[in-house]
């Protein structure tokens, strides 16, 4: 059974945007995290943002701070990340997850279920 899908990676030139969606399962967004990770080549798995469901609070990687917003649609059970200002080093596979977290939100193990992840590509 898929828990979590993510949608709406694509190219864009550096300094454009792209907004990803993460729908969730009712079980999956019970999760009191929910968590975006990005994975680019050669390098490891690495958290960008992260949003405690129940208060609406926000985390960000200093990476991507002012540049990327974690949302959340309760009534959809979906989080977005709208990233803006994108530059070439923002490339990666990005995933969402969800967990409950009792340690540090960019921490993986932390994380229960995990999309399949969408390709964000930008260009120089």
């Amino acid at each position: 059974q898929v828990q979590l899908v993510e949608s709406g990676g694509g190219s864009v030139q550096a300094g454009g945007s792209l907004r990803l969606s993460c729908a969730a399962s009712e079980y999956a967004y019970s999760s009191r995290y929910m968590g975006w990770f990005r994975q680019a080549p050669g390098k490891e798995r690495e958290g960008v943002a992260a949003v405690y469901i129940a208060a609406g609070r926000t985390y960000y990687a200093d990476s991507v701070k002012g540049r990327f917003t974690v949302s959340q649609d309760n009534a959809k059970n979906t989080v977005y990340l709208q990233m803006n200002s994108l530059k070439p080093e923002d490339t990666a596979i990005y995933y969402c997850a969800a967990g409950r977290v009792y340690g540090y939100w960019y921490v993986q193990s932390e994380y229960n279920f995990w999309g399949q992840g969408t390709q964000v590509t930008v260009s120089s």
